[in-house]
């Protein structure tokens, strides 16, 4: 019976840990998204209503640039952060 209650065990201390960290990217693209968000509703506009073209007002085209960077920034950093 012990025997059966040890063998879980050993397998779970022998696996490796994560070392990629989905959680932080989730909670860093959730950032993005916020900070995109408001920005949209600063300058008057709702968030997934326009239409990202050359005829989009320049204060959401400088939304949508600082979302890009922002996310890459997720992309290359959150992703690769350790995860207890």
């Amino acid at each position: 019976m012990k025997l059966s209650i040890l063998t879980p065990l050993a397998v779970l201390a022998a696996a490796p840990t994560a070392l990629g960290g989905p959680i932080a990217y989730g909670i860093c693209q959730t950032g993005c998204n916020t900070v995109a968000v408001a920005c949209y509703a600063a300058a008057g506009f709702t968030f997934g209503t326009v239409v990202a073209a050359a005829a989009a007002p320049a204060v959401i085209i400088g939304c949508n640039s600082a979302l890009g960077t922002c996310s890459a920034a997720c992309a290359t950093v959150a992703l690769f952060a350790p995860t207890p």
